[in-house]
């Protein structure tokens, strides 16, 4: 996501850590204005977020968007639905995946791409415990090898 004309509002770390991500996509969200100028402020909260297809429409579920301060009456509920804008082959294809293999689809990142938000959704399957201490010794390991390398040619 380094395209002329991105710049990423918030990302889902937490997401990286409990799933393996199979598939990238991208997807409109259905937003308010006071929601628009909320997430310029970068006051956005993907963790614990969820999608799922529901009528044939893919819904986000837990994705905190905080209120603008200025507002007033025209402010959302935080943590209300939001519709995500893909092609409708997308959305069966996606729906049959999380339906039959046990997938999950979670929103990675929001980003600007040029005035539209747009969400980063991944196909993910779960990591068990003994997947993410693996997925951590081996990034320890990588840092420990990084460490010594660096200090070798600081001699």
């Amino acid at each position: 996501m380094t395209e002329k004309g991105i710049k990423i509002i918030a990302q889902n770390k937490k997401a990286y850590h409990d799933y393996f991500v199979i598939e990238k996509y991208e997807a409109g969200i259905e937003l308010f204005g006071t929601e628009v100028k909320s997430i310029r402020q970068g006051q956005v909260n993907l963790k614990d977020s969820f999608c799922k297809v529901y009528d044939g429409e893919l819904l986000a579920l837990g994705i905190h968007i905080s209120p603008y301060e200025k507002g007033n009456i025209f402010n959302k509920d935080p943590l209300r639905t939001r519709r995500l804008l893909m092609h409708k082959k997308e959305i069966l294809k996606l729906s049959g995946s999380v339906n039959c293999d046990g997938y999950s689809l979670i929103p990675l990142a929001f980003y600007f791409k040029g005035s539209r938000v747009k969400v980063e959704l991944g196909l993910c399957k779960g990591k068990k415990l003994y997947d993410k201490r693996e997925t951590d010794a081996k990034r320890s390991a990588q840092r420990a090898m990084e460490r010594a390398s660096r200090g070798e040619r600081e001699d």
